[in-house]
């Protein structure tokens, strides 16, 4: 197997391992990791409303369907929508406290998993493995 197929292995099958444990974790807050993504990239918005396009293109899985994300998230009452004054065709979605309740209980599992997940590595090494995916992404 050449070198550059087996570190494109590597890496899906690593990526598909972190995928599946962090679904694990969610499952019990009935929330998929892409509704989970939604959630945390509101909360970084520090009470400032996002748009579909700003949620868009903060997803880790860009192919997700934010419209129907935030839908599933509406339904759970985690986040709000409203339509812009301004411009009735722009929509603003805000997480709610409830939305920010379930982050706040789900932060400490996430945090484990991910100290849990990476233990074997050293800082060092830690810090080379995230420089080499960082420049892998910028391809």
């Amino acid at each position: 197997m050449s070198l550059p197929k087996r570190t494109v292995i590597n890496l899906l099958i690593t990526a598909n391992n972190a995928s599946d444990k962090v679904n694990e974790l969610l499952k019990p807050f009935d929330i998929s990791s892409e509704q989970f993504n939604v959630l945390r990239i509101l909360r970084g918005q520090r009470g400032v409303a996002a748009n579909m396009c700003t949620i868009q293109e903060r997803m880790i899985a860009k192919m997700s369907n934010t419209t129907r994300l935030v839908e599933k998230l509406l339904k759970k009452g985690l986040v709000n929508r409203n339509i812009c004054p301004q411009n009735r065709r722009k929509v603003e979605i805000t997480i709610t406290p409830k939305g920010l309740d379930l982050l706040k209980e789900i932060d400490p599992l996430i945090l484990s998993f991910e100290e849990d997940f990476v233990s074997g590595l050293g800082k060092d090494e830690l810090e080379t493995l995230n420089q080499y995916l960082e420049k892998l992404q910028r391809n």
